[in-house]
């Protein structure tokens, strides 16, 4: 007698519908931000209008003062995803582990070289904190984007996020 097979069929669906739903491969992953969506229209139309960099002569090279704004992209607000980048530290504990940083699209960035503009530099908080081998090694953040500008010596941003995940950037960068 089969009393209740149906019953039976029923829960082992569901228990494999659980099982997926809290397996760590079944999270969807979050989309990648790309730094360039950070940027409004008439920033991204300043960088395609300047002139070809010529790495011959005196200093780093300068960018117009008008890309220095910090102009937001308001539909950006609330934004979920990841987004890779290099990590400038500004809070770490006494062990090393760093809780508070800029985020920036290339190595060096506010520290040898003149900072990104502040729609290309994201303020990160991270309270469980977490250590790098090196500042040249690239980093996965992953959080919601806020509009909120940050100031300090090293330099200012337009952006913040509240880090859920700091990962090693695993990829060719």
């Amino acid at each position: 007698m089969f009393v209740g097979s149906e019953s039976v069929g029923r829960v082992a669906r569901l228990g494999l519908l659980l099982l997926l739903l809290v397996s760590p491969f079944s999270h969807a992953e979050l989309p990648e931000i790309d730094w360039l969506d950070l940027m409004p229209a008439e920033d991204l139309a300043l960088l395609d209008s300047m002139p070809e960099i010529e790495h011959e002569g005196d200093g780093p090279v300068l960018l117009p003062d008008e890309i220095m704004t910090g102009r937001v992209v308001p539909e950006m607000a609330g934004v979920e995803g990841r987004i890779p980048g290099f990590v400038v530290p500004l809070k770490t504990t006494k062990d090393m582990r760093i809780l508070e940083f800029f985020l920036v699209p290339y190595y060096g960035a506010c520290i040898h070289v003149p900072p990104p503009p502040p729609n290309q530099i994201i303020h990160v908080k991270y309270k469980e904190g977490f250590t790098l081998r090196a500042l040249y090694d690239p980093v996965w953040i992953e959080g919601k984007l806020v509009i909120e500008r940050t100031e300090n010596d090293i330099g200012e941003s337009s952006y913040s996020i509240q880090a859920t995940s700091v990962e090693p950037y695993n990829e060719p960068y």
